[in-house]
C-alpha cells in the first residue's frame, strides 16, 4: 500500500485504532496521532496516541511507510506504524548517554536526538545533538555507528575524517542523494558537509559569525545567522532556516550563492497572505518541502506552521494562530501548538508536526 493511502486509512480509522470518538475526523482537521501529553517516554507496543512522546522534534516517513520521530527528552527515536497506530522504539534505551557503536541501535544510549533522515538504501541518519555527533543505523543489520563528530564539543577537523572532527550542538541534517550529508552545526554558526564515500568533512557555509546574510551573496565567506534546519529540493537547491536571523534562504548548489526567500529578519508574527520576504518570523527551527515545492516552516516561537507557496511567494498560515496552546484537534487555525520544532510533508501533501512542548505528534491531511 502506498504511504499516502496508509495515512488516509489511518486518519479514517483513527477512532477505532486509537480509542477516540467514533466520529471520524474530517480530512481538513488536525489529528493527534501520537503522544498522551506527558513529558516522559513510555508505551512501546501500544497505541501511539496513548504513549509518552517526550518532546518530539524532527520526524520523517521512512522507506517502510512508517513515521519516525526523534524524542529529545525521551532520548530515543520512535517508529509509528501508520497502518496499525502502534508505536515502538528503534534507537536508544531511554537513558541519556553516548555508547553502543557497533551494536544494535536499540541497545545504544543517545542524548537528545534531534532530526532523522533516510538515504535511498533505507539507512537511517540522525543527529545525536548533545553528544555532538551524527549517527547512522544500517537498514539491514540495525547496527549503529557514528559517522560525524568526535563527541567533543568545539570546532575543528575540516579536511580530515568526519569522525575526528569537532561539532557544536548539531541540530539538523539533510542528504542530497549524491553522497553528501549536510549538518547544521549551530554552535559554530556553520553548515558542514560530509562526503559519505570518503568520510571527510568540510565547512560548506558560514564563517562562524552570527551576522546578517546578504541576498545573492556567494556562499563562501558569507556569515549565517543561526543556521538551524535544512531541506533539499531533489534538484540543485538547499533551503535553509536561520533561527536567530528569522529568515529562510535558498542555497543554489550550482552557483554556490545565497538567495533570500522569506522573513525580514525582525522577530514577529505578521505577513500571512502577503509577500513572504516582507513577513516576520520568530525563531523558526524546522523546514520541509511539499510535493509541489511549497516550503513549510516550523515557526517555533510563534507556535505555528506556515507555508511559502512556490508559485506566488506568498506566505500562509497552516496550523496555529500564533498563540501558545494545546489544540484542540480541529480546524487547523484553531489548533494551537507549543513550540513546534519538527515539520515534515509526505508525498501526498500530509503535514506532520512535532508539537514539542505539548509532547504530541499532530497530522494535517491534504
Amino acid at each position: 500500500m502506498r504511504c499516502s493511502a496508509v495515512v488516509n486509512a489511518f486518519l479514517i480509522l483513527a477512532p477505532a485504532l486509537l480509542g477516540l470518538s467514533t466520529v471520524p475526523a474530517k480530512a481538513a482537521d488536525v489529528v493527534t496521532i501520537a503522544g498522551a501529553g506527558e513529558r516522559r517516554w513510555f508505551g512501546d507496543g501500544g497505541k501511539s496516541v496513548d504513549a509518552g512522546v517526550a518532546e518530539p522534534y524532527g520526524l520523517e516517513i521512512g522507506p517502510d511507510g512508517a513515521l519516525y520521530v526523534c524524542e529529545t527528552v525521551g532520548h530515543v527515536v520512535r517508529r509509528i506504524d501508520l497502518a496499525t497506530g502502534r508505536i515502538s522504539t528503534v534507537v536508544g534505551t531511554g537513558e541519556a548517554g553516548n555508547d553502543g557503536d557497533g551494536g544494535p541501535a536499540t541497545k545504544a544510549r543517545v542524548d537528545q536526538p534531534y532530526e532523522v533522515r533516510f538515504d535511498a538504501d533505507g539507512n537511517m541518519f540522525f543527529v545525536d545533538m548533545t553528544n555532538n555527533v551524527v549517527r547512522r543505523v544500517d537498514a539491514k543489520s540495525k547496527v549503529i555507528m557514528t559517522i560525524a563528530g568526535s563527541g567533543e564539543e568545539g570546532f575543528g577537523g575540516d579536511g580530515g575524517p568526519a569522525t575526528k572532527a569537532k561539532l557544536n550542538r548539531p541540530h539538523s541534517i539533510c542528504l542530497d542523494g549524491r553522497g553528501h550529508l549536510y549538518i547544521c552545526d549551530i554552535g559554530n554558526q556553520r553548515v558542514r558537509i560530509v562526503d559519505l564515500q570518503s568520510g571527510t568533512i568540510e565547512t560548506f557555509g558560514g564563517t562562524g559569525e552570527g551576522k546578517a546574510t546578504p541576498d545573492g551573496a556567494p556562499l563562501a565567506g558569507t556569515p549565517l545567522n543561526g543556521p538551524r534546519a535544512l531541506a533539499f529540493d531533489g534538484d540543485h537547491s538547499l533551503f535553509l532556516v536561520l533561527r536567530e536571523g528569522n529568515m529562510v534562504y535558498r542555497i543554489d548548489l550550482e552557483s554556490r550563492t545565497l538567495h533570500h526567500v522569506a522573513g525580514t529578519g525582525r522577530k514577529g508574527h505578521m505577513g500571512n497572505g502577503g509577500d513572504a520576504k516582507l513577513a516576520e518570523f520568530f525563531g523558526p527551527k524546522g523546514i520541509a518541502l511539499g510535493p509541489t515545492g511549497d516550503i513549510y516552516v516550523a515557526d517555533t516561537q510563534n507556535h505555528a506552521i506556515r507555508v511559502i507557496r512556490k508559485e506566488t511567494g506568498i506566505v500562509e498560515a497552516v496550523i496555529g494562530d500564533g498563540e501558545e496552546g494545546d489544540g484542540p484537534d480541529a480546524t487547523p487555525l484553531s489548533c494551537r501548538l507549543d513550540d513546534p520544532h519538527g515539520v515534515y510533508v509526505g508525498a501526498d501533501g500530509t503535514v506532520y508536526v512535532g508539537d514539542s512542548e505539548n509532547h504530541r505528534v499532530r497530522v494535517l491531511a491534504p
